[in-house]
């Protein structure tokens, strides 16, 4: 009985695969987390110039992550790779200077209004929290006015940096469940 039992169940489902956009300014520091969460060493990473993808194994889902480099002249090009995408990630570094954090604002009011991604699941990453000059959770989003412009989309702010590689596993968690309702109502339409 054992035996038909451990034999006979077939192949575990397969997990789902969502296809993600992974932006945010150069030093942002996209390609060392999606390499942390990747299991590869951040030791030798290098700045996107283009763009780079990575399949990104969770337990329960497979996140193929396209990363778009940051660069001025890359920036413009964002949007070109968006179609096709079923979720966002955005990069920021949180112990920024001003200009760039403006920048980055500036970037994700971008992202939040284009057509391709408005109506997507958002993970916004405040990276480096590890650095002195961070900022707060609060602060960004106070700063970026996320309540008011993100308000009836679906997206999460979370703290993260490369020595808390839990709380980033969290975060994509959180993600993967926001995509998994999104899923779920496209079923029962």
């Amino acid at each position: 009985m054992c035996f038909r039992a451990l034999c006979c169940k077939g192949p575990p489902p397969a997990r789902p695969e969502y296809d993600l956009v992974c932006i945010g300014l150069t030093g942002s520091g996209k390609s060392s987390l999606l390499s942390k969460l990747c299991s590869e060493s951040p030791d030798n990473v290098v700045s996107t110039t283009g763009f780079s993808i990575k399949a990104v194994p969770f337990q329960n889902a497979i996140l193929n992550v396209k990363e778009l480099g940051g660069a001025d002249n890359i920036r413009k090009y964002w949007s070109r790779y968006y179609q096709g995408s079923q979720g966002v990630i955005f990069v920021l570094d949180s112990a920024s200077s001003e200009d760039d954090l403006e920048t980055a604002r500036n970037e994700l009011h971008s992202a939040l209004q284009h057509p391709q991604l408005c109506t997507l699941p958002f993970l916004i990453l405040a990276n480096h929290q590890d650095k002195p000059a961070a900022r707060s959770v609060q602060e960004i989003k106070k700063y970026f006015e996320l309540e008011p412009l993100a308000r009836g989309k679906r997206w999460i702010l979370q703290p993260c940096s490369l020595d808390d590689m839990n709380a980033l596993k969290d975060s994509f968690s959180q993600l993967i469940n926001l995509l998994e309702e999104k899923d779920l109502e496209a079923v029962r339409m």
